[in-house]
């Protein structure tokens, strides 16, 4: 994202260098985007590494991203690994990016590590590392290369200044290290004092003196605990391995069989965390659909029926396959969509309704009869709901479009697979439903992204909408953490964000290239999710997956943590069949 007040414009370039090139695939071709002429590009004259291109910049720039042309066909040449180096001189470059190219004939933009420390990273050389193409044994080709970012000089220059200061600052750093490794301790205390560049945390110099050099032991366990209540060690902790542990939650001894919900599959579920109170409402029982409303106590472990029937109440329908978002400080809890059975979808049938239920007043809202008619989503199925807190704002995304038109299965049944995630195969081409902004306040929608496969998106980056994905917000970041699903018969597994104040799309992975199930969440259609913020954590249970190598769906319980910091993704627990191994 560009950086507050900077104009990011592209940047010009010349070849510096290049580690070799064969016949008339000069270096010099990557500087124009010629995608039908198959001689466009620098080709190396050998896959042997080391193989690289060296770009020059005009100057000192800051360097926001680069982006990748491509031949109008997928060739054997295309990059699949590829390293990107910069600094601002040749022979002291730092890594930016390590990533790769699909192989098409779609750009690809990357953004560049552009920080240390917080600080913008000037360069005027920029080092291109293939490593691997996509054809064994062949030359690596670049057809197009694209610098996005700045050179104004009062940017620039400040930014030099801080990074020269940042150098100098950390080889003293290393010499103080030194010396202080050597027992120069006068030397150590003479550099220390002249340049006043502090080697460490003072907590861990005072543990080094009173350790290292006096030996002594009690003030080293004194100093130990100030460090854990200073928090010093949580860093650590969250770094060590996960270990799970399963409680089962076991309905009281004396409690009424009558006094809880009834098995059912299509339901919602949200908690408010204040009250440790779980919410509970509608669902589908294998005979019909449901609209009771539930809430469960966590410290008392007992449940509450709040209504049996919420339609007599002014509440919903019965519906199944809808979704339920909660408002924890305003106590209120917002319920849209349904799934119907084809032989009900007629048109005066077919409108999104859109409820609130107040849990003070113990009372139901009726907000809209049909939210089309007002700029919100059609009738859908299976879609996702987030809230903002903050700007009490409801993001609802994807679902699956409910129409008359002939063509949809018959049976109840199919369309609780899909949001269950068995079967989930349509006779027609389905409808899918983007991206929509519900302002509380003011009670108005707003079409953020529209389905690609529709009308043109209103955003530079396609969102693909889908049933049977996660969706979570976070309130920090200001961002949608969009994983997974299933669109028609493509079982996704791309992973990406939307930041809601700027409407940017990152991906974080595009679920095309193969990895290691190991690394990430198989593509499924029933993985459940939530975020715990503080943590920056992302919780992911999965349950039945696709495995595209084989003939038969896979039953793979497994529990999955990214660390939206780190970038990774943290297998935890991993079940298939009667078998399961804790990792």
């Amino acid at each position: 994202m560009a950086e507050a007040g900077l104009d990011m414009k592209k940047l010009n370039y010349s070849v510096d260098s290049c580690s070799s090139f064969s016949a008339t695939y000069f270096p010099e071709n990557i500087m124009k985007d010629f995608p039908a002429d198959q001689a466009s590009r620098w080709s190396s004259d050998s896959n042997i590494p080391p193989q690289f291109i060296l770009l020059k910049l005009e100057r000192a720039s800051l360097i926001e991203s680069i982006t990748f042309g491509k031949y109008e066909k997928t060739h054997v040449c295309n990059l699949k690994k590829f390293c990107i180096y910069g600094g601002l001189h040749p022979e002291n470059l730092v890594e930016l990016l390590n990533s790769g190219l699909k192989n098409d004939n779609q750009p690809e933009t990357f953004s560049l590590k552009h920080l240390v420390e917080g600080k913008m990273f000037p360069c005027r050389y920029i080092k291109i590392v293939p490593v691997q193409s996509w054809g064994p044994s062949f030359n690596f080709s670049i057809w197009y290369v694209e610098l996005m970012g700045t050179q104004e000089w009062d940017a620039v220059k400040p930014c030099i200044q801080w990074y020269n200061a940042y150098r100098e600052r950390e080889a003293i750093r290393l010499c103080l290290k030194h010396l202080r490794q050597n027992q120069c301790l006068e030397a150590f205390e003479c550099l220390q004092k002249r340049t006043k560049v502090q080697l460490e945390d003072p907590l861990l110099s005072e543990l080094h003196w009173a350790m290292v050099v006096k030996g002594d032991y009690e003030a080293t366990e004194q100093l130990l605990h100030r460090a854990v209540d200073n928090g010093l060690f949580g860093p650590y902790i969250y770094s060590q391995d996960y270990v799970p542990e399963w409680s089962r939650i076991l309905p009281c001894i004396d409690e009424d069989p009558c006094h809880r919900p009834g098995m059912r599959g299509g339901h919602q579920m949200c908690i408010d965390t204040n009250t440790e109170t779980v919410y509970l409402f509608g669902g589908w029982d294998g005979v019909q659909d449901l609209n009771d409303l539930w809430s469960y106590s966590v410290p008392n472990n007992t449940w509450t029926l709040l209504s049996n029937n919420t339609e007599e109440e002014g509440g919903p329908s019965a519906r199944s396959c809808h979704k339920m978002c909660l408002d924890q400080d305003h106590r209120q809890l917002f319920c849209l969509g349904r799934y119907l059975d084809s032989q009900h979808r007629h048109t005066n049938n077919l409108k999104s309704d859109f409820y609130m239920y107040d849990i003070e007043q113990k009372k139901w809202h009726l907000i809209c009869e049909d939210t089309a008619v007002v700029g919100g989503p059609k009738l859908i199925f299976d879609h996702q709901m987030c809230l903002d807190p903050e700007k009490r704002t409801i993001y609802v995304f994807g679902g699956r479009i409910l129409s008359p038109a002939p063509g949809y299965p018959e049976e109840r049944g199919l369309a609780v697979a899909s949001s269950s995630g068995v079967g989930g195969a349509f006779l027609s081409e389905p409808q899918f439903s983007g991206l929509y902004a519900y302002h509380i306040p003011t009670s108005t929608w707003r079409l953020l992204r529209d389905d690609p496969s529709g009308s043109p998106g209103l955003g530079p980056i396609e969102m693909r909408s889908r049933i049977g994905h996660s969706m979570l917000f976070h309130p920090s970041e200001r961002k949608l953490f969009i994983f997974a699903g299933q669109r028609s018969k493509e079982y996704l597994n791309d992973f990406f964000t939307y930041n809601v104040d700027t409407g940017e799309v990152t991906t974080v992975t595009d679920g095309t290239r193969r990895r290691d199930p190991a690394q990430i969440p198989a593509a499924g259609f029933t993985q459940r999710a939530t975020i715990d913020h503080e943590l920056n954590e992302i919780y992911i249970l999965s349950g039945l997956s696709k495995d595209k190598d084989k003939r038969d769906d896979n039953v793979k319980n497994s529990f999955w943590v990214y660390n939206i910091v780190d970038n990774k993704w943290y297998i935890i627990h991993f079940k298939l069949g009667r078998f399961f191994l804790e990792l």
